[in-house]
């Protein structure tokens, strides 16, 4: 079964082809294009997730929501900004008093 360490293992391929390029790749055409390409799909995978949970369809949120977080990572990438860091982000803001 799947877990949280293939966003770990996705992100380090990701930041791999940003460091060397691969003719073809889609990662590297998106690194190419720029942040405005990169924050475009993250918006547009974004709004199919919505639809996919509007439409009540499991396997295209599962499809949509795979997406999504592969462009996040993408764009996370082009930061120079790790998994690590959102992951602890989250830690904290679990350790936080409820408000």
């Amino acid at each position: 079964m799947a877990d949280a360490q293939i966003l770990e293992e996705l992100y380090q391929l990701i930041a791999d082809r940003k460091a060397n390029p691969k003719e073809g790749s889609y990662t590297n055409y998106l690194f190419q294009k720029g942040q405005d390409k990169i924050l475009k799909k993250v918006g547009e995978e974004a709004a199919e997730t919505i639809i996919a949970s509007k439409n009540n369809a499991p396997s295209e949120i599962v499809y949509e929501t795979a997406d999504l977080l592969y462009h996040l990572l993408v764009m996370l990438a082009y930061h120079g900004i790790e998994p690590g860091q959102i992951f602890s982000e989250l830690a904290r803001r679990r350790q936080e008093p409820a408000k």
